[in-house]
């Protein structure tokens, strides 16, 4: 659904129909932009919030909407006539550029990003924050940090990364109208928004029925909407994935007949998880659970520019002891089994399931008052051993140019919850056919006691702790 300006009327789109309505929670991201030029009007507030203004009322004014829930069904609303107007907030720091960027690397989410409540949708009508800013400023001009947040359930990653890369767009405009060297006057933006997902009925087919590892059923008192930490202490390992080790990895998959992304799932997954082993031989009859975030829009036939969240976390699980056993090849055919299963009709069916038991909560709710059993995504289910995986590195991340050059970094928050695999962009990289070859980085959290120096590939990659 492409939102037109709704001019006072009230518009809505359902986030329950898809996998939207199970991400109830805040993302947050940190952008370190370097004023190397001493620029004396460098990223100003005035500048970034008339930008955000812009960009809201004239393009995404679901942004400024709300979420309304009617039973099972959650939908977002939108209108002129009233507003949720994005948090644009600012403070000064009295510190220099090195400490800040030290911050940024050290993913200091509490400095740099506005506080978000609870994401979890409520039925009694209260404003939950689509999304957030706060731009931190030095006293020496040397740099500024912009702190982001939004809600999962209105926008997956790559839409949102679209919306940055739209407000940076905007931004570069209205500088250039500024300074008296750019009189098109309209915005125009790279990435054409949209919200709302189509319906993907018509890809069901009744002769098929899948096995939805994506979900798990559990009673009502276990279900979880986001990650709980569990005994072990978590710490975050950034691995550097040069060029050299990328060529490496490539060869690997081609091999074993599978994706470069499917081949490093599966050195992640099967060497993290032989680590343990080592270290606790009794982990050996315990679950070793994969998920990937799988985008399944080409498979839905839905525009890249679809802002809704359609993304499933396929799954694959076998026991500890099992997964050491097979080799690498091995592995890599269980993840790329996991990813490949995401057709069209799959994904259309992973919706009906979805409905179905949200359907059946809300008629037990209704009925008796409570729910005895409560569906929940499968990768936030505590399992001993997990790898949980999530690729950006095709997105715009660094393509967030406000006027000033891209940022410098960007800092993905560090997520103290065991298994959680982030393949990430670094500045100089990207996806694009020809372009030159560029490192990336993977971000990993692993239980501190976790030893990879045995480990054929990790123990290779150079890792900023």
């Amino acid at each position: 659904m492409t939102v037109a300006l709704p001019d006072g009327t009230e518009c809505r789109y359902s986030v329950s129909d898809n996998v939207s309505v199970m991400y109830q929670f805040h993302c947050s991201y940190i952008l370190l932009f370097r004023n190397a030029g001493g620029e004396e009007h460098f990223l100003t507030p005035d500048l970034l919030k008339r930008g955000l203004d812009v960009l809201v009322r004239r393009f995404y004014q679901p942004v400024a909407g709300w979420f309304e829930t009617n039973g099972d069904k959650v939908d977002v609303v939108f209108s002129n006539a009233r507003r949720n107007d994005p948090l644009f907030t600012t403070q000064r720091l009295d510190m220099g550029y090195e400490e800040l960027a030290q911050h940024v690397h050290a993913s200091n989410v509490d400095l740099f990003v506005p506080a978000t409540p609870r994401g979890v949708i409520r039925g009694d009508g209260a404003p939950m924050p689509m999304f957030l800013a706060r731009a931190t400023y030095l006293a020496g001009n040397e740099g500024v940090v912009l702190g982001v947040s939004y809600h999962h359930a209105l926008m997956d990653g790559s839409a949102f990364w679209e919306f940055m890369a739209n407000w940076a767009r905007v931004c570069r405009q209205l500088h250039a109208q500024d300074a008296g060297t750019d009189a098109s006057g309209e915005p125009s933006l790279p990435h054409p928004p949209a919200f709302g997902l189509p319906d993907s009925s018509h890809l069901l087919d009744p002769a098929r029925q899948f096995e939805h590892t994506e979900y798990v059923v559990v009673d009502a008192d276990k279900c979880l909407w986001e990650f709980k930490p569990g005994a072990d202490v978590i710490t975050e390992r950034v691995f550097t994935v040069s060029t050299e080790h990328q060529a490496e990895i490539r060869q690997m998959a081609k091999d074993a007949g599978v994706s470069f992304t499917e081949m490093l799932c599966a050195v992640f997954w099967k060497e993290v998880n032989d680590a343990r082993l080592r270290a606790r031989p009794a982990l050996a009859a315990e679950t070793a659970l994969f998920t990937c975030a799988v985008n399944p829009r080409r498979q839905l036939g839905v525009p890249a520019t679809q802002c809704a969240s359609p993304v499933l976390n396929t799954a694959a699980a076998v026991t500890v002891g099992a997964l050491a056993q097979l080799d690498l090849r091995g592995v890599a055919r269980l993840v790329s089994g996991a990813i490949g299963r995401c057709t069209g009709a799959y994904a259309a069916s992973s919706y009906a399931f979805l409905r179905a038991q949200l359907q059946r909560e809300a008629g037990e709710r209704r009925q008796h008052g409570r729910v005895a059993q409560r569906v929940m995504l499968t990768y936030v289910r505590p399992d001993p051993v997990k790898c949980t995986v999530s690729s950006s590195r095709t997105f715009p991340i660094y393509q967030t140019d406000f006027g000033f050059g891209p940022p410098e970094y960007v800092r993905p928050p560090f997520l103290p919850f065991d298994g959680c695999v982030r393949i990430w962009p670094t500045p100089r990289y990207s996806p694009a056919p020809g372009a030159a070859p560029a490192p990336i980085e993977v971000y990993a959290s692993l239980p501190e006691h976790v030893d990879l120096s045995a480990a054929p590939l990790l123990s290779r990659l150079p890792v900023r702790a």
